[in-house]
């Protein structure tokens, strides 16, 4: 595992009764923030008003949400969830700017994230609950390089004011985050500059119920990020389930799925620029492996969950 400041271990960032913590408590971390609960069925935990806006996002299980709004009406929704990451999309909540927020855990066991994004000013995106299958799913990429992206949080999709979030399914065997890519400098039209969360979940490949079928198997993934001439950055990590790693700059990519575990990360996005969008540039040196892409089948691995839908 890397000793990077930007590499944090299960249990290296618990916190106030969550599992992880990412806020502006952490050095050098700004505009994004990340907590996971675990939660028997009927525990609360709150989450207080701020600056930040929020969207609750299942893991596995399901929970009541309660939001007191900035104005001080209430709003609630319970969350479905699903049995595990791996099942398949999720619905969520949104809570905009100035919402505390209290969930409860209604399955035998809950893990429920809470992605944030700092908001400057008030917030003008209203409370939200969005239904699983009004998730967008896109399949990316293709051959070894395929995966399935689930877009709850993206723009068009979910009202926000800064928050980008969505989460990405690798079969075993696969890459993704490729060809290495970065979203650290505002050049209109071409690139916006936002912070990025990942939070990994890893499993044996094919246990769709999040169960590890294969006695004694240690699911693992890894993670790559790295930076520019003017702003270094050096990450390789091994990541395993409730792992994060922080991408403050520079590329990052590819995230990696051995042969014989599938990997799920979650990422979380927002930055100071004026515009909420996802423009990205790859790497020169790896840009051109998307035209290798052509011709290429998606991994039929994916299709079934696609056609499901």
């Amino acid at each position: 595992m890397s000793t990077s400041q930007w590499v944090l271990p299960l249990g290296s960032a618990a916190r106030d009764g969550f599992d992880v913590v990412v806020d502006d408590q952490v050095s050098g971390w700004t505009h994004t923030g990340l907590r996971v609960a675990t939660l028997a069925q009927g525990d609360r935990v709150r989450v207080p008003a701020g600056p930040w806006e929020y969207v609750v996002v299942p893991l596995s299980g399901s929970a009541d949400v309660e939001a007191t709004l900035s104005d001080g009406s209430p709003r609630s929704a319970t969350l479905a969830g699903r049995a595990s990451v791996f099942a398949g999309p999720t619905d969520v909540v949104f809570a905009p700017a100035g919402s505390a927020c209290t969930l409860t855990g209604v399955a035998p066991t809950s893990r429920i994230a809470v992605c944030a994004a700092l908001v400057a000013g008030a917030g003008t995106a209203p409370f939200q609950h969005l239904a699983a299958a009004d998730v967008p799913v896109e399949l990316r990429g293709a051959g070894v390089a395929s995966r399935e992206v689930r877009n709850f949080g993206t723009p068009g999709v979910l009202q926000a004011d800064a928050i980008i979030a969505c989460e990405v399914i690798t079969p075993a065997g696969n890459w993704s985050s490729y060809p290495p890519h970065k979203h650290d400098e505002e050049r209109a039209g071409v690139e916006t500059e936002l912070e990025e969360i990942y939070y990994f979940e890893c499993q044996v490949e094919g246990a769709h119920d999040g169960r590890d079928v294969r006695t004694g198997a240690d699911p693992v993934g890894y993670q790559r990020v790295y930076g520019t001439a003017d702003r270094p950055i050096d990450v390789f990590a091994e990541v395993r389930s409730g792992d994060v790693v922080l991408v403050p700059h520079g590329w990052h990519g590819p995230a990696m799925a051995p042969p014989g575990y599938d990997l799920y990360y979650l990422n979380v996005m927002a930055g100071p620029g004026p515009v909420r969008a996802w423009l990205i540039c790859d790497d020169p040196a790896h840009a051109w492996v998307r035209d290798s892409w052509a011709g290429l089948d998606v991994d039929p691995r994916l299709r079934p969950r696609e056609e499901a839908r």
